[in-house]
């Protein structure tokens, strides 16, 4: 070797992969020869259903690397219940999953009921199951047709919001309001159903099934939906277990853990149903289980109905239950009770507790601690959609950009309540 070489300085270091800064979120570029992008897709996104932003690398077509950006419509819903109190956040709660108010508000009620110690009555807790179900109905109903359309098919989403015209038809009949219900109250239900609404319900149910067998002879077997969905964002049972993922994500991946089931509320323990499972846990396993989830939620109500006990739809505590509205407009001393309930005059006991129901996205609940007074000290609210987004970041890289439409799908999630 010559002194020349020998005094050669050793060739530079290769540089350092490049650091994108998309907001926030900083991604490591790789440098493996070829060339990587950073793709915001979202917030506006029109398959996202909501202002969700994922930060994807990009290798060409192929997905690298995903990151979900949520936050983008925060609005301190549990500060909110913690300054408001117990009766006067149920409204802020329709706010949540806004495909499914009825249930979001049952969720909040029965929080309040157990730190109360009260309970509502037979008659009321039916009514709950009705509508929680129904409300799961229409919920699923959207969720297909928007997952059917995002990947090319618009037949089922007309079909679909047919049916879910007629379902908040019966809202506006029962709760006077379409989407925004604010249906129930705690120790019971704002208004009572008649017989007439409890007949339309049930023949409504008893026909869903076969139109379920309808859309689902349009795309089960159809080659382009099997392409577009099998195989695609796979979620094994371990991963869906460790991420707490729940509802039919969780179920869809083979874990029939159901609520309803597991810790029954409102008196579910009376109704015969089956919780539906997948085996592979992948995009089309999750579409089979809401399939069915409406098949059994028909057959849910049908049974409630049929079995609706007679009596009172408000408990009797004074002390924690808003007097009914028509006594309220006719009578003094209801209208005082009212205003000091409302007006924070309420004083449950000292404790915590914890309430959880099975809402369509997934286990919603509400962790809720009580110094005294009209309004919690703590509220922490479980949001379902919060927890299902989380395993984006492992099921999408490696797919292409348009997979990320068919996961997003069969996801199913609702932003109103994942931002909360």
């Amino acid at each position: 070797m010559s002194a020349d070489a020998a005094t050669k300085s050793p060739p530079p270091a290769p540089p350092a992969p490049p650091t994108v800064d998309a907001g926030e979120i900083r991604l490591e570029v790789g440098d493996d020869g070829g060339e990587r992008m950073v793709l915001n897709m979202g917030p506006s996104h029109p398959s996202t259903h909501g202002v969700l932003r994922i930060v994807l690398e990009v290798d060409g077509e192929r997905i690298v690397s995903a990151v979900p950006d949520v936050g983008y419509l925060h609005r301190g819903m549990e500060k909110i219940g913690e300054t408001l109190g117990y009766h006067r956040f149920i409204p802020y709660t329709d706010r949540l999953d806004y495909l499914a108010p009825m249930s979001n508000n049952c969720a909040i009620a029965l929080a309040a009921e157990r730190i109360c110690g009260i309970e509502a009555p037979p008659r009321a807790n039916a009514l709950r199951v009705v509508v929680c179900e129904l409300a799961r109905i229409s919920s699923h109903l959207l969720g297909l047709g928007a997952y059917s359309m995002d990947v090319g098919a618009m037949t089922v989403f007309l079909y679909t919001f047919t049916e879910r015209e007629t379902l908040y038809n019966f809202f506006e009949y029962l709760a006077g309001a379409r989407f925004t219900t604010s249906y129930t109250r705690v120790g019971g239900v704002a208004r009572d159903a008649d017989d007439g609404w409890l007949a339309e319900v049930a023949a409504f149910c008893r026909g869903l099934p076969a139109k379920v067998d309808e859309w689902e002879n349009l795309l089960t077997r159809n080659r382009i939906w099997m392409l577009r969905n099998e195989g695609v964002g796979v979620i094994d049972r371990a991963t869906a277990v460790s991420y707490g993922m729940t509802g039919p994500c969780l179920r869809g991946s083979g874990v029939g853990s159901d609520v309803r089931k597991d810790f029954p509320y409102f008196g579910y323990e009376q109704y015969d149903f089956d919780v539906p499972v997948g085996t592979r846990g992948d995009a089309y396993d999750r579409y089979l289980v809401r399939l069915e989830e409406m098949r059994q939620s028909a057959r849910i109500v049908l049974q409630a109905i049929e079995k609706m006990p007679k009596g009172p739809i408000l408990a009797d505590a004074p002390k924690f239950v808003l007097p009914a509205k028509t006594r309220v407009l006719t009578g003094m001393e209801e209208l005082i009770h009212q205003f000091m309930l409302i007006t924070g005059e309420m004083n449950p006991p000292k404790g915590e507790v914890v309430s959880y129901i099975e809402n369509p996205k997934g286990v919603h609940g509400y962790y809720v601690r009580s110094e005294g007074g009209a309004a919690p000290w703590r509220l922490k609210m479980r949001a379902p959609s919060f927890v299902n987004l989380q395993v984006l970041k492992e099921i999408l890289p490696g797919r292409l950009i348009s997979d990320t439409v068919a996961v997003l799908g069969s996801l199913d999630f609702v932003m109103g309540e994942c931002d909360k």
